[in-house]
């Protein structure tokens, strides 16, 4: 048995509307079909809700004390427009971390959605970089705000 590509993740809530509206603001992942499941939720397609498949199940409807916060390490998914990936994080006062993927340059943006389940967005090397980061820093693993 072998797998070729990330199917999708789940994540566990008792906050479904920030949730959807923190996936959609960040990452332009909206609801689409979904099964007509017992319990309330969401299926979360890539390019506005147009993708082919579903990248992230949310779960709503559980109880709070049932929750654990980062059972996923984290999701990595693939972006364009890192510049305006880190604006809109800034802007919303959302802590990440920016780093450059150490021999390949790949741009790594990481930080947390309101359940506390940590993301990744991957950004082609040939991006540019924040104004902010400077030459010097771009290789470094650092912690913005």
């Amino acid at each position: 048995m072998s797998v070729t590509a990330v199917n999708h993740f789940t994540i566990l809530t008792d906050k479904l509307p920030e949730t959807l509206a923190f996936y959609e603001e960040h990452l332009n992942l909206k609801p689409g079909a979904r099964p007509p499941f017992t319990f309330p939720g969401a299926w979360l397609y890539a390019d506005a809700g147009r993708g082919p498949d579903p990248l992230l199940h949310v779960v709503a409807g559980v109880d709070g004390k049932r929750l654990v916060k980062g059972v996923i390490d984290h999701m990595a998914f693939t972006g364009k427009g890192l510049v305006a990936a880190v604006a809109k994080l800034k802007a919303k006062g959302i802590q990440y971390e920016l780093r450059r993927l150490p021999g390949y340059g790949t741009w790594q943006l990481f930080f947390f959605d309101p359940n506390g389940a940590k993301v990744e967005i991957d950004y082609d090397k040939s991006e540019p970089g924040p104004e902010d980061m400077g030459a010097g820093a771009r290789a470094a693993t650092r912690t913005y705000y």
